[in-house]
């Protein structure tokens, strides 16, 4: 357990950084004198939170789930296509080029796609489908490179044993890939996130209540403290959802490395 002086160290650092970034914005804002349409003060973007609180946590709430969403899917898919490209590597060399296909193609460029391919009607299954994309790649490659990354005395304890694939498997890759597939979630719950906003902004609909929708509205009625008020809901949004898959990834690490 580490002790409270140490946590401390760790996040007193970037506290007092955002402070000082936060005091100089300020500052820089009152003397001179920028108006408020081109860029509005902390104080200013403070006041349109506490004005908006309400309708930022739902819209925080709806864009979130969609990335919870986003991310289950894309590890059902990940860990499920990982899994028999560990078992068979006819698999893994057939899908690999398509996963590294997946991973540089601009998700700004598959936005309009996925949102005629769901329907204007439906652009919720529009934000799922492409955050759950983006998320994906992250998730199949660590979860692959921790497949491949099975000690190689071990792999030779279990062909003295005559192990087959699956025991194999299910005894040797899988719990060496435990902490590569954990960080690949951490980094797909990030990206899952970046897609659903992109299929937001694509989409450009009422039904869709996400942050990039309250980005928008406050864009075309120029609000740009309201702008930057939804941009910190978010910022802070995928912080905090960084956070949990850290801390979840922590935690399964220390039950994990007892077994």
């Amino acid at each position: 357990m580490r002790p409270p002086g140490s946590a401390l160290a760790a996040v007193l650092p970037p506290l007092v950084l955002v402070a000082v970034l936060l005091a100089a914005w300020e500052a820089a804002c009152r003397l001179l004198n920028i108006p408020v349409f081109l860029l509005p003060s902390p104080s200013a973007i403070g006041a349109a939170i506490g004005a908006r609180y309400p309708i930022l946590v739902q819209s925080a709430l709806t864009t979130l789930w969609a990335a919870f969403l986003s991310l289950v899917w894309a590890l059902a898919v990940g860990v499920a296509l990982a899994l028999l490209g560990g078992l068979s590597p006819m698999v893994r060399r057939a899908f690999g080029p398509i996963a590294a296909v997946i991973q540089v193609t601009p998700v700004v460029a598959l936005g309009p796609l996925f949102v005629v391919w769901a329907g204007l009607d439906h652009p919720s299954r529009a934000l799922t489908a492409l955050g759950a994309l983006v998320a994906f790649f992250p998730i199949y490659s660590g979860l692959a490179a921790g497949l491949a990354a099975a000690d190689p005395d071990l792999e030779r304890l279990f062909d003295l044993y005559e192990a087959g694939r699956w025991r194999r498997l299910i005894h040797l890759y899988i719990p060496s890939a435990v902490p590569h597939l954990l960080q690949g979630v951490k980094v797909g719950g990030g990206l899952a996130i970046v897609g659903v906003v992109v299929a937001e902004f694509v989409a450009g609909s009422g039904d869709s209540q996400g942050l990039a929708w309250r980005i928008l509205e406050s864009e075309h009625q120029l609000h740009i403290a309201e702008m930057f008020a939804a941009l910190a809901v978010l910022g802070a949004l995928g912080a905090g959802l960084n956070l949990l898959l850290t801390l979840g990834e922590r935690l399964l690490l220390k039950t994990w490395s007892g077994r």
